[in-house]
């Protein structure tokens, strides 16, 4: 099982080249609708390519409020 900072690597290394967006702007407390500038469709595309790298699945109810990747990350921890 990947550690939480390993976890969290990949989900920024993920959002980047999925939006085209240079890694090094990504930071683990950024909000990633604005960071990414992306609408909710957006980002259940995102969750989507999140959910088959880690081999997940991520219900709507867990994601409630969660905007940053840090987060996130924590939510996807929780399922590997």
């Amino acid at each position: 099982m990947p550690s939480r900072d390993q976890t969290l690597d990949a989900i920024l290394n993920l959002a980047a080249t999925h939006f085209k967006v240079p890694r090094e702007k990504l930071r683990p407390d950024d909000d990633f609708f604005k960071t990414l500038g992306i609408n909710s469709l957006q980002t259940l595309d995102l969750l989507t390519k999140l959910e088959n790298h880690f081999h997940i699945e991520l219900p709507d109810y867990e994601l409630q409020g969660v905007s940053d990747f840090r987060t996130l990350a924590d939510k996807i921890q929780l399922r590997l």
